[in-house]
């Protein structure tokens, strides 16, 4: 098996993620540093770490989280703040697949699978987001059409693929779809065009629905996982 191939399936990162480890010298297998990316290693014979830390291919665990407010999505916060995957039990290690901003709430995957995750986290695939919105102010006609259109953040375009408003005479509160990855960018699309995000929940994230509480979680059904795979 390709080493870069093993430690994602092991859940320490995705497989791109790996090879900046590999690459990194922070590999080692049978006490030798390993910084060939196509090396294979065989999980049954060789003693792989990974800074010192012994690792090997680990059962695959996925959960739906619905993120309360007041935690990170990290696994590490040098902060000491409670992280998401504090609230869930499980004595393997596991990571969030992308972020929501510490108060935001909503769908958020976590597994300790690296190729489930760099699949659902590659732009190229699409990902739909849906999101729950609370502005400031009521947003006017002009900059919904800028939005649906684009505009750019850091000089790269992002767009909503779609909006719409949960009360037909007040548009502060409505619900947006985008395909987008990228840190706060529900937050800073409205921002270019002054709005302020006062409240932000996910509602779901690639066909996943929050249909758990704020703050609780369960594992995903085998038709979610092979749906998502």
């Amino acid at each position: 098996m390709r080493l870069n191939k093993f430690i994602a399936e092991c859940g320490i990162s995705s497989r791109r993620k790996a090879e900046e480890l590999i690459l990194q010298g922070r590999i080692t297998i049978n006490n030798k540093t390993i910084t060939e990316l196509s090396y294979n290693v065989n999980p049954e014979v060789d003693k792989v770490f990974f800074d010192g830390e012994p690792i090997k291919v680990e059962n695959h665990v996925y959960y739906l989280l619905n993120k309360p407010k007041g935690v990170v999505t990290t696994t590490d916060d040098e902060k000491k703040r409670l992280a998401v995957t504090d609230l869930i039990k499980t004595n393997l290690k596991i990571f969030p697949i992308g972020r929501l901003d510490y108060n935001t709430t909503g769908v958020l995957l976590i597994t300790n699978d690296g190729d489930f995750a760099s699949k659902l986290i590659h732009p190229r695939n699409n990902i739909i987001r849906e999101y729950e919105v609370r502005l400031d102010k009521d947003l006017e006609f002009k900059d919904e059409q800028l939005l649906l259109n684009g505009v750019y953040i850091n000089n790269k375009k992002g767009k909503f693929l779609t909006i719409n408003y949960k009360k037909k005479k007040e548009h502060k509160s409505l619900i947006v779809t985008c395909t987008e990855g990228r840190n706060h960018f529900v937050k800073e699309m409205f921002g270019t065009l002054k709005y302020n995000v006062v409240q932000l929940h996910r509602k779901s994230f690639a066909g996943i629905t929050d249909d758990i509480p704020v703050g609780s979680y369960r594992k995903l059904t085998k038709d979610e996982i092979q749906k998502l795979s």
